[in-house]
């Protein structure tokens, strides 16, 4: 009854009372959506009720106190809180960027009341007959802009609250890299017993020892076609519009890169992920020996990550069409283990998995 009436003020204060609702299609996450109509104004309501997740990772914990506290503090750390949308909408839009306008939030409830930027995402847009090529550098250019500003330790939220902008660290990688060992066994055709364990824990503690040593930069984190629309109507890097972006992090610039660029849900061409990398570059400066190294350590982590999200979904919750997503997973995997410093991260998953590989190939 509670969320209901701070709901209802919050539909009330931004103008949105009585307005006609339609609900979009849920995904993999605990929020919903609402797309908002009433007299010629659009808008899009965020439902993410804090109660339907563990808590956040609690700013100076340690690492036992997060595991007690669970799954969000120990990997995800914002946990999809309403807080987090608004302050790092709050951050992106200060840098110029197209995030989407927050019209109101009610972070306690868990709701926001926020701009509805369309649905001209990359994913629809590029089959449409948009320029992939030109879409991705664009893509590119926002991730140069993003990363080259000194990430803040805390961003300005809602009112007078503001909200950690915490490291990604070694738990989170440690917990992320897990899933690959944890729970692919239950999805696909990989055994690991006690020795192929200890195996990957030496390899994975290497894993994230290379990662550590990367330098540092404000990470968007869940960057990819199904986040980002095209809005050719806007100029500049407001072009790109910006969704899904509460678990941003003190991460690095190269897992944002895995995300765009070894998406699990579409191919992106090889030419477009070469103007991508290029664009970067040249709007950065940075090296392309360092950041192909990091891109394929941190895409390496990635991918595996997401080879036992999909796993989970699937053997946990039943969401069986993420299965169908697997095999191009695989494929970005062998293409990271290519690298020279993962040679013994190829050793490892081509004993425990090595027909999966050779299929990608």
């Amino acid at each position: 009854m509670q969320r209901s009436e701070a709901l209802a003020r919050l539909l009330e204060q931004t103008g949105f009372d009585g307005a006609v609702r339609d609900p979009l299609p849920g995904d993999a996450s605990t929020r919903r959506y609402e797309r908002l109509a009433k007299d010629g104004r659009r808008a899009m309501l965020m439902d993410a009720p804090p109660s339907s997740e563990s808590a956040p990772c609690p700013p100076g914990a340690t690492p036992a106190e997060r595991r007690l506290l669970g799954w969000n503090a120990t990997s995800r750390l914002a946990a999809s809180r309403v807080e987090a949308f608004v302050a790092v909408a709050n951050h992106l839009e200060s840098l110029g960027l197209a995030p989407p306008r927050i019209y109101g939030a009610d972070c306690e409830a868990g709701y926001a009341v926020i701009e509805d930027l369309g649905d001209n995402l990359y994913a629809h847009a590029i089959p449409q007959g948009a320029d992939e090529i030109a879409l991705y550098e664009e893509a590119a250019r926002v991730l140069a802009h993003v990363h080259q500003t000194p990430p803040p330790a805390r961003l300005d939220g809602a009112g007078n609250a503001t909200w950690p902008l915490l490291d990604y660290d070694a738990l989170a990688l440690e917990v992320n890299a897990d899933l690959f060992v944890e729970w692919l066994p239950r999805a696909a055709d990989v055994h690991i017993d006690d020795a192929a364990r200890a195996r990957w824990e030496k390899v994975r503690d290497g894993l994230i020892v290379k990662a550590l040593g990367f330098p540092r930069a404000f990470t968007i984190r869940d960057y990819h076609a199904e986040n980002l629309l095209w809005l050719p109507e806007r100029e500049g890097l407001k072009r790109v519009g910006l969704l899904d972006f509460q678990d941003a992090v003190r991460g690095w610039r190269a897992w944002d890169f895995a995300m765009l660029l070894h998406d699990a849900r579409r191919d992106v061409s090889p030419e477009a992920s070469a103007a991508a990398v290029r664009a970067y570059l040249d709007a950065t400066g940075a090296s392309d020996t360092e950041f192909q190294r990091e891109l394929a350590v941190l895409g390496a982590v990635n991918a595996m990550r997401i080879l036992g999200i999909f796993a989970r979904l699937a053997g946990r919750d039943g969401k069986q069409r993420y299965l169908s997503f697997m095999p191009r997973e695989w494929g970005h995997l062998a293409r990271t283990l290519e690298h020279p410093a993962l040679a013994d991260a190829r050793d490892f998953v081509e004993s425990v998995a090595r027909p999966y590989l050779e299929k990608a190939a």
